[in-house]
């Protein structure tokens, strides 16, 4: 895809304020552009729609939604709360779907536009090998919460034709107004967002090691199910707390009243510390990458 050269770059002169922002502006259109990047949120948004049939089909034939399952509390609430679908789809995602669809978006950023000989253009511009990496980055973040909005938005939509809607009895007993359970789904959207961007980083490092754009996916999704299968044997319970994954569905105890902070600020503690150190990593080999294509 070629890209439009920002205005004030021409002549040799240093980037302003005005063009750092058009190179953000760009990196997310040309990310949600991509033919590759609307089909993966096709298949998020499709999630929402399976599981709200398989429930509403279920229950129909007289069985109990969430029933013999081992999944969050939450689950065996969505025929009688179309809301709960929300949190059901991100349950369902999460695991797996939403951060391969990360994965793919992250391992692309630089590799892809390596493989497709752009980047040597792109690093022409005087904004910079840090400012573009940033671009980057920045660009997988919005797809993240992107990803998470539409599966969110597609469950409540859905939820709201199959099941009733209303007051929200949260999984410890509280009722509180529908009002507050969209609040608090707002926020589990947020906080699920927020556990992806470790991933990002993570992928965006790898991105940073190839020039291959499928290489560097397939290796960012290889690593993200390898470290979900060492987070399941007990035997690693030492090392599983530092694990990117590993709290992913704290985001539960948002259900609770009072809410339980523990797990949820670890992991917003272990994302950050995730992007810190893979971010680092990313800026420290690409600004020291002889870039031949």
């Amino acid at each position: 895809m070629s890209r439009a050269e920002p205005a004030g770059v021409a002549g040799g002169r240093a980037p302003s304020p005005l063009w750092a922002l058009s190179l953000f502006r760009s990196e997310i259109t040309t990310v949600f552009r991509r033919w590759r990047t609307l089909a993966l949120l096709g298949v998020l948004a499709a999630v929402p729609v399976l599981v709200g049939i398989a429930v509403k089909v279920h229950t129909g034939d007289g069985g109990a939604a969430g029933h013999g399952g081992g999944g969050p509390a939450f689950i065996s609430q969505v025929t009688n709360n179309g809301l709960f679908l929300v949190f059901t789809s991100l349950a369902a995602t999460l695991p797996f779907f939403l951060p391969m669809a990360i994965g793919v978006v992250a391992g692309d950023a630089i590799a892809g536009e390596a493989g497709s000989g752009t980047l040597r253009y792109l690093l022409v511009a005087p904004a910079g090998r840090t400012r573009l990496l940033l671009a980057k980055f920045t660009s997988v973040v919005a797809f993240c919460c992107a990803a998470t909005l539409v599966v969110a938005l597609s469950a409540l939509a859905v939820g709201a034709l199959l099941f009733p809607v209303g007051e929200v009895t949260l999984i410890s007993g509280t009722t509180v107004p529908f009002t507050e359970g969209l609040l608090r789904m707002l926020l589990v959207a947020a906080v699920v967002a927020a556990s992806l961007t470790g991933l990002a980083a993570l992928g965006l490092f790898v991105s940073t090691l190839t020039g291959s754009g499928i290489a560097a996916m397939a290796t960012t999704v290889g690593l993200l199910i390898t470290v979900q299968i060492l987070d399941q044997f007990p035997q690693l319970s030492a090392v599983q707390p530092y694990l990117f994954p590993h709290y992913w569905l704290s985001f539960a105890d948002l259900l609770r009243d009072p809410v339980y902070w523990d797990q949820l600020l670890r992991n917003l503690g272990l994302q950050a510390l995730y992007v810190a150190v893979f971010g680092s990593a990313a800026w420290a080999r690409f600004t020291t990458k002889d870039v031949t294509a």
